[in-house]
């Protein structure tokens, strides 16, 4: 079967994120959505999503296709229900479609025709910016039942103190040596060539992504989880960290979601609560205003390709978009239109051509090439927030 996941209703809602990548690779838990759902079903997935996108995210459309909202997290429930969907037939939560398959084009899809199909159990799904950190202890828990089920961990040192290793597993390749791992609250997971260096107190749930390093003397709370190739240390709680993206020095990240190839630098800290312990309100690009979030605690959401000078220090319920440079002391405004450069004193237009440049260098150094289609989603992304840029 071909199966195609497509952005659905939600997507604005999760700009800066969705502004690079559609909602399907947005890593929560331990693997993208996509990659629950392309190991859940056996099969690999293409994709619907913005046009600007399509080029290095492309749909593959057959004679019978099987559409699946991406903002939707798999099931072993929903998996078998989507396997057996029959043609004309779809699954439906409420109003909101979550599969169907179809024979027709998409522009001949009319759900009035089909049989729609009721979901009834519960499913984890993520519509807003915040989901990211704070549903991600259920799907972390989740995906590590998934991914460990019958297969015995790689040993781990007997130079760690280790508490309830029963919920900690280390894939090919990873090593943690002189630590503290605690699974108590929750399972913790190396993923294979992984590094936990010396002096580190990981507290689950917690997943480190393939190829990532956690730097000495780290202090991480769960819900966390590190993508691949990132570098991390200092204080990280109930964050979830992009591929490729560093936080490598002393300071605290709470509550917060950074997208790829960001860099935080040195002793840079945010805010994720109210000192009138007040919800947080966060900036929604759908509806271009500040949104209840309905929580106490939310931190940072910072888009790809984003960078802080040491010692910057970030608002309860900040928005970076996409390749902002913040530096000068002071904190600065609580939502930073993309390709943004300054800080608490005022922004300038940060130019492609620099920032480009920034990419290139930054991406070559992990073996990553800045190619034409990551500077025409790029470009497009510049045009698509100017309105924003009133400095």
């Amino acid at each position: 079967m071909n199966y195609i996941l497509f952005d659905g209703s939600v997507r604005d809602n999760l700009l800066p994120f969705t502004f690079t990548r559609p909602v399907a690779d947005i890593r929560i838990g331990i693997l993208t959505i996509r990659e629950k759902w392309e190991k859940y079903l056996g099969n690999t997935t293409s994709t619907i999503t913005e046009e600007y996108l399509s080029e290095k995210y492309p749909m593959v459309e057959m004679a019978e296709n099987v559409l699946i909202n991406a903002s939707y997290i798999p099931n072993p429930e929903l998996v078998s229900m989507i396997e057996n969907l029959k043609r004309g037939a779809a699954i439906f939560q409420g109003e909101e479609v979550i599969a169907f398959f179809t024979e027709d084009t998409q522009e001949e899809v009319d759900f009035e025709k089909y049989q729609q199909i009721e979901y009834e159990g519960d499913l984890l799904r993520i519509e807003h910016t915040w989901d990211i950190f704070s549903k991600n202890g259920d799907a972390l828990q989740a995906d590590f039942d998934f991914l460990t089920k019958g297969r015995r961990s790689a040993p781990i040192s007997d130079t760690n103190r280790v508490v309830y290793p029963e919920r900690i597993f280390l894939e090919e390749g990873a090593t943690v040596e002189h630590s503290i791992l605690n699974a108590t609250d929750g399972p913790i997971y190396l993923g294979k060539n992984s590094e936990v260096w010396e002096g580190n107190l990981i507290r689950g749930s917690f997943a480190l992504c393939d190829n990532a390093v956690v730097k000495m003397g780290a202090k991480i709370y769960g819900a966390t989880t590190i993508g691949p190739y990132g570098k991390v240390c200092g204080e990280i709680s109930n964050s979830v960290i992009f591929g490729y993206s560093s936080k490598g020095h002393e300071g605290y990240l709470g509550n917060a979601v950074l997208g790829e190839w960001c860099n935080i630098g040195a002793d840079s800290n945010n805010s994720n609560l109210k000192n009138n312990y007040a919800q947080v309100r966060l900036w929604n690009y759908g509806t271009e205003s500040f949104e209840h979030t309905g929580l106490q605690f939310c931190g940072l959401m910072m888009g790809d390709h984003s960078k802080t000078a040491i010692n910057t220090m970030f608002n309860t319920g900040t928005v970076i978009g996409v390749n902002c440079n913040i530096y000068v002391p002071g904190f600065p405004r609580n939502f930073v239109p993309s390709f943004s450069w300054g800080g608490a004193s005022g922004f300038s237009v940060y130019p492609t051509n620099k920032a480009f440049d920034t990419a290139k260098v930054m991406m070559a150094r992990r073996g990553v090439v800045f190619d034409e289609k990551e500077a025409k989603i790029l470009s497009h992304v510049f045009e698509l927030t100017k309105k924003w840029r009133k400095y």
